[in-house]
């Protein structure tokens, strides 16, 4: 990428912009990315809007199906900088309805979580997550399981 004649680094952000643009320029569904990756469409998509780190062999399958340059595959492979939306409270309507959830039923969660495990967190980093899609007559559903490892607080 140039400004004015002068090579500048690519960012992390500029991947995931040319990775959106690929994936609707080439007709792939995240589900097919996932299945070249060998990893969840859940996770792929994640990592390829910046919020986890590729292994090489990961990061060169996405390479190749984006057509992308080496420096991005390269930055694939990095340690994101993660949650960085570009608000406090999201405006893109779909993530502010989840943000929406948490905010209502966050302290439910939290109270049901706390008298079935004791005092401690579901984690996020040894997590899964699955999205799908519920025929319903009145409306198809969205379903999505969030799977986390409880963490319990340690005295000391």
């Amino acid at each position: 990428m140039t400004k004015s004649g002068a090579d500048l680094p690519m960012k992390r952000d500029d991947v995931t912009d040319l990775i959106l643009f690929r994936r609707v320029k080439f007709g792939l569904t995240w589900a097919h990315v996932a299945e070249k990756v060998g990893q969840s469409k859940e996770w792929v998509t994640a990592a390829c809007l910046g919020q986890m780190q590729m292994t090489k062999p990961q990061a060169e399958a996405v390479g190749a199906l984006f057509d992308l340059p080496e420096d991005a595959v390269l930055l694939l492979q990095a340690v994101p900088c993660k949650g960085s939306l570009s608000t406090a409270i999201p405006t893109d309507p779909l993530i502010y309805r989840l943000y929406e959830v948490v905010s209502v039923y966050g302290t439910t969660m939290k109270e049901l979580i706390h008298e079935e495990f004791g005092d401690g967190i579901m984690s996020a980093i040894d997590f899964s997550m699955d999205i799908q899609r519920e025929a319903d007559p009145k409306g198809d559903r969205v379903k999505v399981v969030l799977s986390g490892k409880f963490l319990p607080y340690k005295t000391f």
